[in-house]
C-alpha cells in the first residue's frame, strides 16, 4: 500500500528573529505539519492545507525541500505501508494556532534554535534533514 502526504515547515519572523511552528503528536514526538493528499488535489494544495488544519495557520507555499520515504505498519490493518512525504517550506500569514486535537497533542511557536533542539531531542530522525535544508534556505545557523 502507497501512502502520499504533504507538509511543511512553517515559518515566520518575530523581531528579526526566526520562529518555526512544531507540532507535538499522539506519540509526545516533535514534528513537522502533514497529512495525506486527498483524491484531486496537487502536493502543494495537499501541503497549505494540511498546515491550515492541524495548526490553523494559514500560509504561503515557498521552495520544496525535499521529499521523505518510510514504511509503518497500519495500526488498524497490519498492512505495511510505503509512505512518502513532500515538504515545503510554508510561510506563515497568521500566528493565531488553533489545534486540531483529533490527531495530534499541541502547536507551539519556537526559536529556530529552540526548535532545532527540540528537534534532536524529541524527532523523528528522518525530519533531521528537512529541517536542515529549512534553514539552510532561511539563512540560519545552528
Amino acid at each position: 500500500m502507497k501512502e502520499i502526504s504533504a507538509g511543511g515547515v512553517v515559518y515566520r519572523q518575530q523581531d528579526g528573529e526566526y520562529m518555526l511552528l512544531l507540532i507535538e503528536d499522539r506519540y509526545g514526538k516533535v514534528t513537522l505539519a502533514k497529512g495525506k493528499q486527498e483524491l484531486g488535489e496537487t502536493i502543494q494544495e495537499t501541503a497549505l492545507r494540511e498546515v491550515l488544519e492541524e495548526t490553523g495557520v494559514a500560509g504561503r507555499l515557498g521552495e520544496k525541500l525535499d521529499t521523505i520515504s518510510y514504511e509503518y505498519t497500519h495500526p488498524a490493518t497490519g498492512d505495511v505501508v510505503d509512505k512518502e512525504v513532500h515538504y515545503y517550506l510554508v510561510e506563515a500569514y497568521n500566528t493565531e494556532i488553533t489545534v486540531q486535537l483529533e490527531e495530534i497533542n499541541d502547536v507551539h511557536w519556537h526559536p529556530a534554535g529552540e526548535a532545532w533542539a527540540l528537534q534532536l531531542e524529541r524527532g523523528y530522525r528522518n525530519n533531521d534533514q528537512i529541517f536542515r535544508l529549512a534553514f539552510q534556505h532561511l539563512g540560519i545557523e545552528v
